[in-house]
């Protein structure tokens, strides 16, 4: 799995280039709507969820710019997370012409969907980082410390789309099962709302979600400035390896079908 990335590398950062232009190819604003998308979609869950449903975070204030940078940080994991998640079933669809090419790699298709998504994570990274900067002054150090949650959080999202690839060439209902998953996720993540929130009987339950740990430990380190829990995240990473391999292999053992099928 690790050897395959390697050795496709240039590949891989070619192709999720060559797709980050392609997508804004031809439209007027260009790649600039990679910085709108995410601060428009911000503006709106900021008005629902802080001025009509009232909710509110442990900052000690009620200032509405801090309840955006708190819910924006959770939104910037979660949306990297859906970006791949959703467009996993359709990759090999979308991509027939490689399959009948026997010197293509298929496995690294997950990468590039992952190192495009990645562009627009950094991008709204960036924002959030600006916007601190402006508000606030200087960000926290343990700001630097966030690859530590995004390494077993892209490990995550590949095992997840190496499976969800190879089940969506035999089963074409998968796409529309990952979407309405994602957005059931969405609402059961503490992105909206902190999980002292819930009644004690359902925290537990939220333990399970795999985009808990990445989210809250997010968040701690870009807001509040907290240090990462060395017990979770090395929990998250091993845990997160696992699904990676379980899903690499499962797609190695499937794509002989592939050509068959298509």
């Amino acid at each position: 799995m690790i050897a395959g990335f390697w050795r496709n590398r240039s590949l891989i950062f070619a192709l999720s280039k060559r797709e980050v232009v392609g997508r804004y190819r031809g439209s007027f604003l260009g790649i600039f709507w990679s910085f709108f998308n995410p601060l428009f979609m911000l503006a709106v869950y900021t008005f629902v969820f802080s001025v009509i449903f009232k909710a509110r975070w442990n900052t000690g204030s009620d200032s509405k710019t801090e309840f955006a940078l708190v819910l924006f940080a959770g939104l910037i994991v979660f949306n990297l997370f859906a970006e791949c998640v959703n467009r996993a079933p359709g990759l090999i669809l979308a991509n027939v012409n490689y399959v009948k090419k026997v010197v293509f790699p298929l496995e690294i298709l997950p990468w590039v969907a992952l190192g495009s998504a990645m562009f627009h994570t950094i991008i709204s990274l960036g924002v959030w980082l600006t916007a601190y900067v402006f508000l606030f002054g200087l960000p926290h150090a343990t700001a630097l410390l966030l690859p530590l949650v995004f390494l077993p959080l892209a490990l995550l999202i590949m095992g997840l789309s190496w499976m969800l690839a190879s089940l969506g060439v035999y089963l074409r209902d998968v796409s529309q099962f990952v979407g309405i998953l994602t957005t059931v996720l969405m609402f059961l993540s503490p992105i909206f709302y902190p999980i002292t929130a819930l009644p004690e009987a359902y925290r537990s339950a939220l333990l399970l979600n795999p985009l808990m740990p990445a989210i809250e430990e997010t968040r701690n380190m870009l807001f509040w400035g907290k240090l990462p829990g060395i017990a979770m995240l090395t929990a998250y990473f091993l845990i997160a390896s696992c699904i990676a391999w379980m899903g690499f292999v499962w797609f190695q053992k499937t794509r002989k079908g592939f050509a068959d099928v298509l």
